[in-house]
């Protein structure tokens, strides 16, 4: 992979921790969780994987993650909206799901590399979430990943997350343009409409709770986070 490759595929990553960090904190509260294991889906580099080892600002003032980290990021909050003061649970485990292996792996994770599934993101979603200790939470993260999958496999995503609740409780979180996430409200927003829903779902048993928390601009660049 060139340098400007390689650069331009951290850039895409990186702007996601100031969506995902909250919402994964959030999840793992919703669940109860003091340990949480993260599955990546779709993303090659994995860095989503890193983002307790990031430092985010958001415009409101308030700092979420680790200030001494080598990768910060800036979001600017709109229409009032305020993000939750809250820190991630221990990450104990680290898993990756995609089509294909990376030519390399990134900096934050060369100490520590995630373990890996290649193959189809659906069928594998059960053995990667079976790869988390028992102890700690699955929390499964696509960030633009499932309109990569055909319209007709998005419900089985989904189902595969059902099935995995019936042993331990299960979460997900999403960043998915409107529609995109099967089950997370689209809040009558229009498909296409220029912006990205943020869903928390959590699975337990037969129930489930699956919410909009946020809405998203430049891949998490601009959040308007509802509660």
């Amino acid at each position: 992979m060139s340098g400007t490759a390689r650069r331009r595929a951290v850039t895409d990553e990186t702007g996601r921790y100031t969506v995902l960090y909250p919402a994964i904190a959030e999840a793992a509260d919703r669940a109860g969780a003091a340990a949480i294991g993260l599955i990546d889906i779709g993303r090659p580099a994995a860095l989503n994987l890193c983002v307790d080892r990031v430092g985010v600002t958001y415009s409101d003032g308030l700092f979420l993650g680790e200030p001494n980290s080598s990768v910060q990021e800036s979001c600017s909050i709109v229409h009032d909206g305020s993000v939750p003061d809250r820190a991630l649970p221990r990450v104990v485990t680290r898993v990756s799901v995609t089509r294909d292996r990376p030519d390399v792996e990134d900096a934050l994770l060369a100490a520590n590399p995630p373990v890996r599934f290649c193959g189809d993101i659906v069928d594998l979603l059960p053995e990667a979430i079976a790869a988390v200790p028992g102890d700690a939470l699955p929390v499964v993260t696509t960030t633009w990943a499932l309109s990569r999958l055909p319209v007709a496999r998005r419900p089985l995503f989904v189902q595969r997350l059902r099935d995995a609740a019936a042993r331990r409780t299960v979460a997900w979180v999403s960043a998915e343009g409107v529609g995109v996430a099967p089950s997370v409200p689209t809040l009558g927003d229009r498909p296409a409409s220029g912006h990205s829903i943020v869903g928390i779902a959590v699975y337990e048993g037969a129930g489930e709770h699956v919410d909009a928390v946020a809405r998203c601009w430049s891949r998490g660049r601009i959040l308007d986070w509802f509660h």
